[in-house]
């Protein structure tokens, strides 16, 4: 009669290695302790900034939106402090301006004590070690829902638009704003604002340009928020056609040389090959901004039960970190500090 086979035995020889290995990269991965010492990418709330909308009015959700909002002046106070104890220490500022306050020329833009520059100032005075950054650009003034000023032939003046602008970040320099960020993407904007900052004595405010921003699909629940979409024609003459990556490099190269402290890449996510050469390529620290498009198709799948929220943010932003940003805008950045915080207690 056959003897029973040694099932211990069995088990005992099949859980011996086979293959004659001497590189097991599995090593590095078998404990959470492990896979912690030896992780490349380190996320942190540090790295983060909030966009945050501000209006006239009370506080109201953004229904393209889930979870953002568009803030009254002292819904955004509060907002900005809970963020501030999550470890956020930078918001970037966008006004969702009243109809009745856009012009074809953008003059509300530059208000000295128009709305962007009382909050400004209410952030610095409430919470000074909060970094504040300031979108400079006209589309949320302008009535014809563009970053520069339409000629009547439809194309957009690039030099008048400049002019503007320099107004625009004198305005928000003035209010206390750490940075400006021009996102307008007008020729020659960075060198002009710099000038003008440096004269009136604000040397000491930053620039985070918006170097490569591309003409994206993923900006129309952002455009909605604002209610600042074009109301003809598109942003093709200014913003990056969405296949070019070369062209990246160029803009790079003239707005470092133009004196920007920061330079971006937006969307994030679509373009990390970019991210990449800019981290490459860049001697200043390198900012993606993962916009509300990208937001907005995490929160609907998440909602329809297809992935997991939070393992998708963390995983988002992971990888727009890895692929070379030093600074990430994102609609996730309480949300992410919030479950990186409960990671690291």
């Amino acid at each position: 009669m056959r003897p029973e086979p040694n099932k211990d035995a069995t088990i005992e020889h099949m859980a011996q290695p086979h293959l004659p290995l001497t590189a097991r990269p599995r090593r590095n991965r078998r404990t959470s302790a492990i896979r912690n010492l030896v992780r490349e990418t380190d996320l942190n709330a540090a790295h983060l900034v909030l966009p945050l909308f501000v209006h006239q009015s009370a506080d109201e959700p953004i229904s393209a939106m889930p979870g953002v909002h568009r803030w009254s002046r002292e819904g955004l106070l509060n907002e900005v402090t809970r963020c501030s104890k999550l470890g956020i220490q930078a918001v970037v500022l966008f006004e969702a301006t009243a109809d009745e306050l856009k012009t074809s020329t953008g003059d509300e833009a530059h208000n000295p004590n128009g709305l962007i520059p009382q909050t400004v100032t209410a952030i610095k005075s409430s919470l000074p070690e909060t970094v504040v950054i300031t979108d400079v650009a006209l589309d949320p003034y302008s009535s014809d829902g563009h970053d520069g000023i339409v000629n009547p032939d439809g194309t957009i003046a690039n030099d008048a638009t400049v002019e503007v602008l320099c107004r625009q970040a004198l305005a928000h320099a003035s209010a206390g704003a750490d940075i400006v960020a021009p996102s307008d993407m007008m020729d020659g904007r960075v060198g002009a604002i710099r000038q003008a900052l440096d004269q009136q004595g604000y040397n000491n405010v930053g620039i985070c340009a918006y170097t490569a921003k591309y003409a994206s699909a993923f900006y129309g629940p952002f455009r909605g928020a604002l209610d600042s979409a074009p109301r003809l024609g598109d942003k093709k003459t200014y913003q990056m056609d969405p296949a070019n990556a070369r062209e990246a490099l160029r803009e790079l190269e003239l707005d470092i040389a133009e004196g920007t402290d920061m330079v971006m890449v937006k969307p994030a996510g679509p373009y990390l090959d970019v991210i990449q050469r800019f981290a490459d390529a860049s001697v200043v620290p390198v900012a993606a901004y993962q916009v509300s498009g990208e937001y907005l198709m995490i929160k609907a799948a998440a909602a329809s039960g297809w992935l997991d929220e939070q393992t998708a943010i963390i995983e988002t932003l992971t990888s727009i970190q890895r692929a070379g940003a030093d600074i990430i805008f994102t609609y996730f950045a309480a949300q992410a500090a919030t479950i990186l915080n409960q990671q690291n207690p």
